[in-house]
């Protein structure tokens, strides 16, 4: 059976609520609406009863927003909820996204008595000037007393970077993946900053009060970050994310393996028998509409069989091991050469692919084009 067709093994709730909605942040939430949270937590918990009966997944991950942002009495109120329609297999992961600012001690044992057994830290960088500019609301000695407090409950710890902001140089960029491998965390993400319609950051560099980075300048900071983290022991496994060996997020392995998961709240998207479905974006329009008996979903889309097959390929190139040609073969009505041939050898041609026999993949030069190569199967 197509495992595309099998029940969801991994589940994503997604937690809307924040301090404060920083400048480049495009995500679904809600800054300093506190007084909207246990109407969410009414809402997740209908969303959660569609599911008519308890299930088993192997990864469970509540991102945001800021999920820690919930006051410790409202943290225990979600996670009470969500397990009484989730259980956790015997060898699962479950991550939940943390920002340095707020995360009390009170908040940390709430987590670790849940069994979570992963965090994802939202640290950015360690620089006063460009955590003003991204306008983070804690320092680099917040990053250290949080991250040191973490490692005395928790052993599997991410840190997220971003790089590309404006007046960042690749020597301050070096400095922030040093400083993030001198906290021994077992996992670190490196995004370059992007400017999204709707974001203050977009209106900023529209009117030139925001210079971004040069293209060069780009690469430059995402080639430092494959060879200094490489340098450092972790392993890239996709595109944005390193990890020290058997410690890659699981729950992201299925996002790029196309494999289905369960998705919950405001804006969540969830990938179930072939059908992509997307919440409502807005976090009071999702409230309104599940509380008064509606679907919360804004949007649905059921995929042909060759777009199954192109998506299997879009998401498996982010994957540094690439497409493997024999799975492919199986999960879809096509070979990767009956179907793309042409467009693989066009970028094999060009340097920016590879075929290993068994597999697929970008190349090293690839990865610096990655959005423009994947382009080309759709």
């Amino acid at each position: 059976m197509d495992p595309t067709f099998a029940e969801p093994r991994a589940a994503y709730i997604h937690v809307p609520f924040c301090a404060h909605r920083c400048g480049y942040c495009d995500f679904t939430l809600v800054a300093r609406k506190d007084h909207l949270v246990d109407d969410y937590l009414r809402a997740l918990e209908r969303e959660l009863k569609t599911l008519r009966t308890c299930r088993n997944v192997d990864t469970l991950f509540f991102g945001g927003g800021t999920p820690t942002y919930l006051s410790v009495s409202d943290l225990q109120r979600l996670i009470t909820l969500v397990f009484t329609w989730l259980d956790l297999a015997d060898e699962y992961e479950f991550s939940v996204e943390a920002n340095p600012a707020g995360l009390t001690d009170e908040k940390i044992q709430v987590l670790s008595d849940a069994g979570v057994n992963r965090i994802s830290l939202g640290v950015q960088s360690f620089d006063a000037p460009m955590l003003e500019l991204l306008e983070r609301d804690h320092g680099r000695a917040d990053v250290v007393d949080t991250f040191n407090r973490l490692k005395q409950s928790f052993s599997n710890i991410s840190v997220d970077l971003i790089f590309g902001v404006p007046g960042q140089t690749l020597e301050l960029w070096r400095q922030t993946l040093r400083h993030a491998v001198q906290l021994e965390p077992q996992h670190i993400s490196t995004y370059g900053l992007t400017y999204e319609k709707g974001t203050a950051f977009w209106s900023r560099r529209e009117s030139g009060r925001l210079v971004a980075a040069s293209d060069q300048l780009e690469r430059a900071m995402y080639a430092a970050s494959m060879d200094e983290l490489k340098q450092a022991g972790f392993e890239q496994y996709e595109i944005s994310n390193f990890a020290r060996p058997r410690f890659r997020c699981q729950h992201n392995e299925v996002y790029w393996k196309g494999l289905p998961y369960f998705a919950f709240g405001p804006g969540a998207a969830r990938y179930t028998n072939g059908r992509r479905e997307t919440n409502h974006r807005s976090v009071t329009t999702w409230i309104r509409r599940v509380l008064a008996g509606q679907s919360g979903v804004g949007e649905s889309e059921e995929l042909s069989a060759e777009e199954r097959a192109r998506e299997l390929i879009v998401l498996g190139l982010r994957r540094v091991e690439g497409v493997a040609k024999d799975e492919f073969a199986a999960r879809s009505d096509w070979t990767l050469d009956s179907l793309v041939g042409d467009v693989i050898r066009k970028n094999t041609n060009a340097g920016l692919m590879e075929d290993t026999g068994s597999h697929v993949r970008l190349t090293r030069e690839g990865r610096f084009f990655a959005d423009t190569v994947v382009v080309d199967f759709l």
